[in-house]
């Protein structure tokens, strides 16, 4: 473990992306400079994100390589800012120490003005000035770098503490997977009295099941084309019902107004909106998760005027979101379905995921993590 006093190191190593089709290599890279309100950690596990896949290939938009990606990261923090203790911006943050173990998401820092709607609402992932985890840049313009990584460095407003029984691999995906289904099922009231459908059956999709049962809705439906998941979702994580769309015939007329919330966690351009809509009840709500490299399908006014239905989107979750899930996951035993692989498996990890191999996400860790969890 570093000792808070030396100075911090000005490169660290990970797995670095150079363009868009090469492979991963272990090399150095010069993270942001260390500052008074920043923490250091000591990276044990990463998640792999349909983001990392997204972003590697420049998917969304040219990548600013080199880049190291991974925002579902877990460790042991080795040093803390000086100015950690006294932070104003997050109470929470202040009691972060030497030792703990925390997890980073997919945000890294937002601007934390009080001038700014967003974060003086405690919203900070919609921040206009917000910076990725990785792809990102800060304020002084240094990159930020992700967990595919020995170590992360970044403002510790953005660092979490773990809830201790929450396994460190089980606990990485909740880090952006499980809030990004989390965040707008507490928003739109998913709980007692409401019936919840999740397109979708995969690394979002099956959090969203988990987490809709851990809030309490009375009826969770399965959804996803074909019935090949129908055992995972009902008999393994609790689903209701499962709607196969691509199999069953008239689903969308036999479950017609039968659902409160939607919520779509997949990124297929295709996806049968209008019928997705035709499922929810009187002032329903379809969110959209899942976020595709090309447009969603088109609407017709008809599909939201006859029953007031509102079509929606959320972008990952606040500090306050993350905070409150891990607590949910901590309480309610809320564990993702993962498989672990070694860190320096990334390259082949990351085929498999792009393949669609994953039940439901892969989890990097680092040598001595192996050894231990």
């Amino acid at each position: 473990m570093a000792s808070p006093s030396s100075p911090p190191s000005k490169t660290f190593q990970g797995w670095v992306a150079h363009d868009a089709t090469t492979p991963l290599t272990f090399t150095s890279f010069e993270p942001k400079p260390f500052t008074s309100t920043d923490v250091e950690i000591k990276v044990s596990h990463c998640g792999i994100c349909g983001t990392d896949i997204h972003t590697l290939r420049s998917g969304w938009g040219p990548a600013d390589y080199p880049c190291v990606v991974g925002h579902e990261i877990i460790g042991t923090v080795e040093r803390v800012g000086s100015d950690v203790s006294t932070l104003a911006s997050s109470a929470a943050s202040r009691a972060i120490r030497v030792g703990d173990r925390v997890g980073i998401g997919a945000q890294s820092n937002s601007c934390l003005r009080a001038d700014c709607e967003a974060c003086a609402d405690g919203q900070e992932s919609y921040c206009t000035r917000m910076t990725g985890t990785y792809n990102g840049r800060y304020a002084d313009k240094s990159k930020s770098y992700g967990g595919f990584a020995t170590h992360w460095r970044g403002p510790a407003h953005f660092v979490f503490r773990i809830p201790d029984t929450l396994p460190s691999a089980e606990a990485a995906p909740l880090l952006c997977g499980g809030v990004t289904v989390y965040a707008p099922l507490r928003k739109h009231g998913a709980g007692p009295g409401k019936t919840v459908g999740v397109v979708g059956i995969g690394g979002l999709g099956h959090l969203g099941i988990l987490f809709a049962r851990a809030l309490g809705a009375d009826r969770v439906v399965a959804i996803s084309r074909s019935s090949s998941k129908r055992a995972d979702a009902v008999q393994g994580l609790g689903a209701d019902a499962f709607i196969a769309t691509a199999e069953d015939k008239g689903w969308a007329k036999t479950y017609s107004r039968t659902l409160d919330i939607v919520l779509s966690t997949v990124d297929a351009p295709d996806m049968p909106l209008a019928q997705y809509l035709r499922l929810l009840k009187r002032d329903g709500t379809f969110v959209q998760v899942g976020a595709p490299e090309r447009p969603l399908p088109p609407l017709t006014a008809w599909s939201l005027i006859q029953k007031s239905v509102k079509v929606t989107g959320s972008n990952i979750g606040s500090p306050d979101d993350i905070r409150s899930m891990l607590q949910l996951a901590a309480e309610k035993r809320v564990l993702p379905w993962i498989q672990k692989r070694p860190m320096e498996d990334v390259n082949a990890a990351l085929a498999d995921m792009d393949a669609g191999k994953a039940r439901y996400r892969y989890v990097l860790q680092n040598g001595e993590a192996q050894a231990k969890l």
